[in-house]
């Protein structure tokens, strides 16, 4: 089978690049004003994809205030201030002990897509716009580099063979895809270098922004100037982690001091987050589920996690009847095979807090029907499931960055069994880093897709289709 191909030509400018000639005529006193402020180059331009087809630019900045915006070629409007520059309290509640205050230096200003609108520019860089029919995704997961003291973990982010994100998001890029979908775990850089240590020497660390960038924004750039992106919320992005840097940066809601992760008294409510749909086409959409904060063990009916959970299984239950064709997204896989140290004997990998609270809604499937996929990360792997029963195709995705855990089977015996009775039927994987894409086979009335898993370099190793909540993969080139 060949690898598809679904070219795009996109006019994008780098992401960094300043205007050169401004043109005042026509602008109000504000955006003038506006314009002369942001002669500061912003950090970074990006769309991220919310709802339904509703869309924001975001801009980082240094400067004092917030850029214009150009619609379409118009004179610039003001972009809204998202949130102000700050520097915030080490939280007493941060997973690793040598936590520091997290410094935001750069303010997040925003403007939402008018209807109708294909294109926008800020200070020179062009953007891609959201598109209403969705052919081509790339899709990534677990990308940042981790350092992590609590378990002595630390990659070497200096070497870019070794922390390959960069590399993957340039190849990703050069696939022109129509939306990107991260699905979680976007900032690793939690705890300093240990002195002596070459591989990580010297770099960012943290939860403020310099980690942020140092982790995401520098090496992405390439991939966030080509296509709006859709951000699934991972465990690393929990409040206890980096949470304040999603709600600043990432989340597709407005932001406000109650749902910013500042305050612990509201993480009960700031690490929950409702689940929503994008849409892809007339016939198919993305259902976006925040599970960010799970347990991998089962969880009891009067956990507080228990009644938020499935609060949001039943969100997902109508919003998968607007559709034919769903594929659900979140950070932990719910039916997975994990590393094992014998690959003769399988090991669980699903997580076991969302699926106590998923069986009690949907006992057979886990998931409600209408859903053909569930995609996630979290597993620093390549998987393809496809299972004999009702339940939909599961795809692990998390090996675009993040160190690579563990060694898989490669193959299962017939009849193995994931979770209860979900038996599985065809399965492929690989530990080597890359990332995916998902193109439409037809015209999305028969909801066949078709997954091909990359390298690095872009060269295709599995070619997944997915159909009828089954996968069937082959490896490329065969």
């Amino acid at each position: 089978m060949p690898t598809p191909q679904h070219p795009r030509p996109f006019g994008s400018a780098w992401l960094f690049i300043v205007a050169s000639v401004i043109w005042a005529g026509g602008l109000t006193s504000a955006a003038a004003a506006t314009d002369v402020a942001s002669m500061v180059v912003p950090d970074a331009v990006f769309t991220v994809q919310a709802e339904g087809q509703r869309a924001m630019v975001r801009v980082l900045t240094r400067a004092d205030s917030c850029p214009g915006i150009s619609w379409g070629g118009k004179p610039p409007e003001v972009m809204s201030l998202r949130v102000a520059a700050a520097t915030l309290p080490a939280r007493q509640e941060a997973i690793q002990a040598d936590s520091k205050p997290a410094v935001f230096d750069v303010r997040t200003c925003e403007a939402t897509w008018p209807q109708g609108v294909h294109s926008a520019s800020v200070d020179g860089t062009a953007l891609a716009a959201p598109r209403a029919d969705i052919k081509r995704i790339v899709i990534i997961a677990d990308t940042g580099c981790r350092m992590k003291a609590s378990e002595n973990a630390f990659q070497d982010c200096n070497d870019a063979a070794k922390w390959p994100f960069a590399k993957v998001a340039q190849s990703a890029a050069a696939k022109h895809p129509d939306l990107v979908i991260h699905i979680g775990d976007i900032h690793y850089r939690e705890s300093p270098c240990p002195a002596g240590n070459a591989g990580c020497a010297n770099v960012a660390w943290g939860y403020g922004y310099d980690a942020w960038q140092a982790d995401f924004f520098k090496p992405a750039a390439p991939l966030l100037a080509v296509a709006p992106w859709v951000l699934v919320r991972g465990n690393h992005e929990s409040c206890a982690r980096a949470g304040q840097g999603w709600f600043r940066f990432m989340d597709a809601q407005p932001w406000s001091e109650a749902r910013s992760c500042n305050q612990s008294a509201l993480d009960k409510d700031a690490d929950y987050s409702q689940p929503y749909a994008v849409n892809l086409s007339p016939h198919a959409q993305l259902l976006v589920f925040d599970s960010s904060k799970t347990s991998g063990k089962p969880y009891g009916p009067k956990d507080l996690a228990f009644g938020k959970y499935q609060a949001d299984m039943q969100v997902v239950q109508q919003l998968a009847l607007q559709k034919p064709h769903s594929f659900f997204m979140s950070h932990h896989p719910l039916l997975a095979v994990a590393p094992s140290k014998d690959t003769r004997q399988l090991k669980n990998g699903g997580n076991l807090g969302l699926t106590s609270v998923f069986e009690t809604l949907h006992p057979e499937r886990l998931l409600p029907d209408g859903i053909d996929a569930s995609m996630h990360g979290h597993l620093h792997f390549f998987e393809a499931i496809s299972f004999k029963t009702a339940h939909p195709a599961s795809i692990i995705m998390g090996n675009a960055g993040s160190a690579n855990e563990g060694t898989l089977a490669t193959a299962l015996a017939p009849g193995e069994k994931l979770h209860a009775n979900a038996v599985v039927e065809d399965y492929a994987a690989t530990t080597g880093y890359g990332f995916a894409t998902l193109d439409r086979v037809d015209g999305g009335e028969t909801g066949e897709w078709l997954l091909t898993e990359f390298d690095t370099d872009g060269k295709a190793v599995f070619l997944c289709k997915i159909k009828n909540s089954k996968s069937q993969c082959t490896k490329a080139g065969l």
